[in-house]
């Protein structure tokens, strides 16, 4: 991933984060994901009352990606709070695992970002290797 690609990322995580619909905690978060085809999705969280309704912008980005046929990713930005570096939370970092997108750039701000692996977000992850004819395996 090159400078200009961590730039790009971070910069759509940023709009995305400003069209998010947060009402009951409003705390913005954004997400931009990068596919090996170098096309970038992005998604934002979508709260609701009934908050197992909610969606987190990292599962929003790769949900739009998955849509338009990518299935193959370089990283994802994630921009929260303005003031402090947002994680993915855990269902976010089981679907990274899933899709097996390497690294997550935490973003604060345009510039001020740090990057994570993904394995080192979610060690040990559950994976579908682990099941076979409907059986966990361990």
């Amino acid at each position: 991933m090159t400078e200009t690609d961590i730039e790009k990322l971070t910069e759509e995580a940023l709009k995305a984060r400003e069209k998010a619909y947060a009402p009951y905690s409003r705390f913005l978060v954004g997400a931009a994901v990068l596919t090996e085809s170098g096309m970038i999705f992005t998604g934002c969280n979508v709260e609701n009352a009934a908050f197992g309704c909610s969606l987190c912008a990292e599962r929003n980005a790769v949900g739009s990606a998955v849509t338009a046929g990518q299935r193959c990713f370089l990283a994802l930005a994630v921009a929260g709070g303005k003031d402090q570096y947002a994680t993915p939370c855990g269902m976010c970092r089981q679907v990274l695992a899933e899709f097996h997108i390497p690294q997550v750039l935490c973003v604060k701000q345009k510039g001020d970002y740090k990057i994570l692996k993904t394995e080192d977000l979610l060690p040990c992850a559950f994976s579908g290797s682990q099941i076979r004819n409907g059986v966990i395996y361990e």
